[in-house]
């Protein structure tokens, strides 16, 4: 049975980076879904509650469940607007879920984001926007990483628990 990663948190937090990382660090047949792969590039779609990229990335976390031993999916995914593939993901997956979930405050995400390729298209006016505080699923249990973390420490962490959890399946 495949597993599933999810790591969530606010914009600039380091989702993308740390999947990256992990996905190699897992290893071949492990698949990473980033839901802005998915919802800006691949629909170009808006990050509004009921958007397409919902179903999209059902399917394609179902396809990775099928083919793969791992499979990560990244991204803001509000709870409120991601809810129903939550729930299907938690029905599907059941206890093989892994959660993680950035809680930085604001002004961290704002400086780590200053540090990305794509800094300039957009800033601060647009991060408080999207800002959501501790925006916890609540059904699926999420482990906390924080800025006092770095990146090794992340993907030590995350790399630890799944290599804990695959002992008992």
């Amino acid at each position: 049975m495949a597993k599933l990663i999810i790591i969530r948190g606010n914009s600039g937090s380091g989702k993308t980076t740390i999947a990256k990382k992990l996905q190699k660090k897992l290893g071949h047949g492990t698949m990473l879904i980033s839901q802005d792969v998915v919802r800006r590039e691949m629909l170009y779609v808006k990050g509004r509650k009921n958007n397409k990229a919902e179903d999209l990335l059902l399917n394609l976390v179902l396809y990775g469940k099928k083919h793969c031993k791992v499979v990560i999916l990244e991204g803001i995914l509000y709870s409120k607007h991601y809810n129903k593939l939550f729930e299907k993901l938690l029905e599907e997956f059941k206890d093989n879920i892994l959660a993680f979930y950035f809680d930085l405050p604001f002004e961290e995400t704002l400086k780590r984001h200053k540090t990305k390729a794509n800094a300039n298209e957009f800033g601060e006016k647009e991060m408080r926007k999207w800002w959501r505080e501790k925006d916890l699923i609540g059904y699926i249990p999420e482990n906390i990483l924080n800025e006092k973390l770095n990146e090794d420490e992340i993907i030590n962490y995350i790399y630890e628990k799944y290599a804990e959890e695959c002992k008992y399946l």
